[in-house]
């Protein structure tokens, strides 16, 4: 019987140990054994305890300290001295025939997009007969500026091109956006004005802050803008490139940008790989539709033999 997981990736702050965490609660609450793989050695608070830790292999406070490395060469090294020593992975994986593994990767791009590192963790996973669901988290605030978002949508196509596994891609926290992706809230009339603010708590003035930042990303958005965003839409870096120049001539360096940007619209759209699965983690239907799309991509349940219930119910 074949064995799954999900390699969940993205850079720094994109929500990766909370999407790990919110499918560990969906996965156990729905029955399914399901367990957390620790692949950051700098990680040090988990919601959940990881059943297998790289920090028992290596941390990078010890790389750091005896070697002297910075923490962007700490981490490299520490996941080559893991691929170097792969035969410890095998052993502690080997646990785990019949399990579900949720790894929990680091947020250093390079390791997805410039090293064979996480390639080379794909081919030995694929070695050990596990079926990969590449999940690459991308946080819904890029899309208030677009460079930084087509930053992202690049770097989740050469994750996607240079790993070659089964591969979605997920924009995190939509629970921060107003309306059909994210998390709808009722206007209970109050305005901040009318708020006293020595009467008023911490829990009003954290709702207060939540309920501004919401109405300001309303505003430059709308569902239908959403969608242009969920299935990248590379009309929308002219359109920006448009509006700097705002009907002004343009300077020569403006326009070896604006080349740049056509070139790079250009790969987005031969490609064509690319689009974005929301996840609100407060909706329990958005957490299914995602985990949905994950399990479809590696044909999970396919070939899961029914399991008896512990305690089976007599009838008279």
């Amino acid at each position: 019987m074949g064995r799954h997981c999900q390699l969940v990736m993205g850079p720094a702050g994109s929500g990766k140990s909370t999407y790990c965490a919110t499918m560990m609660t969906h996965c156990q609450t729905t029955g399914r054994k399901v367990h957390l793989v620790n692949l950051d050695p700098a990680a040090e608070h988990f919601e959940y305890e990881p059943t297998i830790d790289i920090r028992e292999l290596i941390t990078l406070e010890d790389v750091m300290e005896e070697l002297d490395y910075g923490p962007n060469g700490g981490l490299i090294y520490c996941l080559e001295f893991l691929i170097n020593n792969i035969d410890w992975l095998e052993e502690e994986i080997g646990n785990f025939d019949d399990d579900y593994l949720i790894f929990d990767c680091p947020g250093q791009i390079e390791l997805y997009t410039h090293f064979p590192i996480m390639r080379r963790l794909c081919e030995t996973l694929n070695r050990l007969n596990m079926s990969i669901c590449g999940v690459y988290c991308l946080e819904s605030q890029f899309i208030e500026d677009k460079s930084k978002y087509f930053s992202g949508v690049l770097s989740a196509m050469s994750a996607m091109v240079n790993l070659e596994i089964p591969h979605i891609n997920v924009m995190t926290k939509m629970d921060l956006i107003e309306g059909d992706y994210g998390s709808k809230k009722i206007d209970d009339g109050t305005d901040e004005e009318d708020v006293d603010q020595d009467e008023e708590s911490a829990a009003q003035k954290k709702k207060r802050k939540q309920k501004r930042r919401r109405r300001l990303m309303e505003k430059a958005m709308t569902d239908r803008e959403m969608d242009r965003y969920l299935e990248p839409d590379p009309l929308l870096m002219a359109e920006d490139a448009d509006f700097v120049l705002n009907g002004e001539q343009p300077s020569p360096s403006s326009l070896k940008f604006q080349a740049l940007n056509q070139a790079i619209v250009q790969l987005i759209d031969d490609y064509s790989m690319v689009r974005f699965i929301p996840l609100n983690i407060t909706d329990e239907d958005s957490i299914e539709y995602v985990l949905s799309h994950v399990d479809n991509s590696m044909q999970y349940g396919e070939d899961l033999e029914p399991k008896e219930p512990d305690d089976a119910i007599e009838y008279d």
